[in-house]
């Protein structure tokens, strides 16, 4: 589904995350707690020109590829509330009579 633009052959480390941004590779240390946030370092140059209706990552090869922007999101189900039939029925309201105040329980006495 996604298509190779630049074969780049980048070596993967897991302390570091890549991404790509203005046709070039770059790089910045996961962020862990405790350390402070590291700033981005470029890795390569690759030389292409980016399309905003595609979303570009690094493969697993190492490559930059390119998969097609999903535009609109997913469909979803329609909701329990549109097939309902037009026709409610409204509720009834029942009021509640009020309670009686609670009484108080007398004090219990203190053994010496």
């Amino acid at each position: 589904m996604a298509e190779k633009v630049a074969k780049l052959g980048i070596s993967r480390d897991k302390d570091y995350m890549l991404y790509v941004k203005d046709g070039a590779v770059w790089r910045v240390r996961r962020k862990q707690p405790g350390l402070p946030k590291g700033k981005p370092e470029k890795v390569a140059d690759g030389g292409f020109e980016m399309d905003n209706n595609y979303i570009y990552f690094v493969d697993k090869d190492g490559d930059v590829s390119r998969a097609k922007r999903a535009v609109g999101g997913q469909k979803r189900k329609k909701s329990a509330a549109k097939r309902k039939p037009a026709g409610k029925k409204k509720k009834k309201v029942v009021k509640k009579a009020k309670k009686a105040p609670a009484k108080k329980k007398p004090a219990k006495k203190k053994r010496r």
